[in-house]
């Protein structure tokens, strides 16, 4: 789909609250059967930002009042430039990185932790698990895959971070307040006290096309859907790719979703003519921690 369905609603811009980068591109260390941008080793779509690139993005973001900023990929850590960039960031404001945890050994966070003792703001590490044991991730992930993500936020406690873990509703039951209150569980077990969870919902593009389905051609937005500007992350927050800035992580396969080379190009109205924006409209869905 283009985007250019004059059929669906748009959303207008607000302001320039959060920024992400795509600071691995689509290079992964990992094939996922989930990815909803098919991130992999051999994935040069998007490729990684360099330093120069980023430092000169975060001067334009803080130019124009950016309040928040997340780091994703692909595997962030795989970005030899990632702690520099962090540190610059964390000059200007909260900084979150979202990773598999299979980089995080303990001399990592113990310079995650220096970084974050080392600001004002605060340093937040998102880890995704996919399931309630290796057999549910690692049949998503790969062999191991369990074990190794369990290990880094082991790691990040030991240093003093304490890790936000997503799950994606492929953990049978998660959603609910009783699946919920047993994942908390499950990470105490782990040794996590104060366990900090965020459930996310499934965007049925790239790989998860063909692990489960598709769209339907039911699920898009319509005239008649009345959205609230204020529940949506694309009317206040920007996306940073190696081929510039596009409107939310999500759409970044979607040439109709660049917007610009620049952020302020880019602060401009949308058409939420994607299915994957009836999945945050109907789902409530927010990529922030």
């Amino acid at each position: 789909m283009s985007g250019e369905d004059s059929g669906a609603p748009q959303v207008p811009f607000l302001d320039l609250d959060t920024l992400w980068f795509q600071v691995a591109g689509t290079v992964c260390n990992l094939r996922c059967t989930h990815c909803f941008i098919s991130c992999a080793p051999d994935n040069h779509a998007h490729e990684m930002l360099s330093l120069p690139a980023a430092l000169r993005t975060l001067d334009e973001a803080v130019e124009l009042g950016v309040k928040e900023y997340y780091f994703t990929g692909g595997e962030p850590f795989m970005n030899r430039d990632l702690f520099a960039i962090l540190e610059a960031t964390l000059k200007a404001g909260p900084a979150t990185v979202l990773t598999n945890g299979l980089l995080l050994d303990a001399k990592r966070c113990a310079r995650l932790k220096r970084l974050d003792e080392g600001s004002e703001y605060s340093l937040d590490l998102r880890i995704s698990l996919d399931g309630w044991g290796p057999e549910d991730h690692d049949r998503i992930r790969g062999s191991k895959t369990f074990e190794r993500a369990v290990q880094g936020m082991r790691n990040l406690w030991s240093a003093g971070l304490n890790p936000v873990v997503t799950v994606t509703e492929l953990a049978e039951g998660v959603a609910g307040a009783e699946g919920r209150e047993r994942f908390l569980a499950l990470l105490r077990s782990f040794g996590l006290t104060r366990p900090r969870l965020k459930i996310l919902s499934l965007f049925r593009l790239g790989a998860e096309q063909s692990r489960g389905r598709g769209y339907l051609p039911t699920e898009r937005l319509t005239s008649a859907d009345q959205i609230d500007p204020e529940k949506l992350q694309c009317s206040s927050g920007r996306m940073v790719t190696s081929r510039g800035v596009y409107v939310c992580p999500i759409l970044i396969d979607f040439e109709g979703a660049r917007l610009g080379e620049s952020l302020r190009e880019s602060m401009t109205p949308f058409r939420l003519a994607y299915p994957a924006c009836h999945t945050c409209h109907v789902q409530g869905v927010t990529c922030r921690t």
